[in-house]
């Protein structure tokens, strides 16, 4: 019986190790169900490029999620997340192929946390990059990552304005939520 007992145990065990270690789902098939849902309902794709380790990454999805604009993000967006970037022992954490959409779109060498938005057709309407003004028209593009400064914010408000239909309210409210992560 106790022979029995420890082989079920030992079985237990190796299924949970092999669970545990199941690779993410790759980026592709995470955007098409993202793209089969916004279309269902009517609303964009916002992929945003993160990593386990990025505190500023962690920082963007509470800002997203947080009560007082959680709403605006949830009636315009499907939302999802690809884990690029990882240290070495957590590599694991990667989806296969986030990082050559990252790269395709324009992220290498800007930093993450680095966002998308899709409509619902697949045309790419913005990203997370601040455009160059007229006066730095030679500077290359800078990712804003987690809008935090008035300046990254207020291009975080533009890239929305571009995207959806926002009111002023909902300006204000992520104005005043993003601004709280460079406290």
């Amino acid at each position: 019986m106790k022979s029995k007992l420890l082989f079920l145990a030992i079985i237990l065990l190796i299924s949970g190790i092999a669970s545990a270690q199941e690779k993410p789902d790759p980026a592709g098939k995470i955007i098409d169900e993202a793209y089969k849902l916004a279309a269902k309902e009517g609303k964009s794709v916002m992929i945003v490029f993160h990593a386990s380790w990025c505190g500023w990454c962690k920082k963007f999805e509470a800002s997203v999620g947080d009560p007082s604009c959680k709403d605006f993000f949830d009636k315009h967006f499907v939302i999802r997340y690809l884990d690029i970037q990882e240290r070495a022992d957590k590599k694991n954490l990667e989806n296969p192929d986030a990082i050559e959409v990252y790269n395709k779109y324009g992220g290498q060498g800007g930093g993450i946390p680095y966002f998308l938005i899709f409509d619902k057709n697949r045309t790419l309407l913005a990203d997370s990059k601040i455009k160059s003004s007229a006066d730095g028209a030679d500077k290359p593009a800078q990712n804003i990552g987690c809008p935090a400064s008035a300046e990254e914010v207020a291009a975080f408000i533009q890239i929305l304005e571009k995207a959806t239909k926002i009111s002023n309210a909902e300006k204000t409210a992520i104005t005043e939520r993003f601004k709280k992560n460079g406290n």
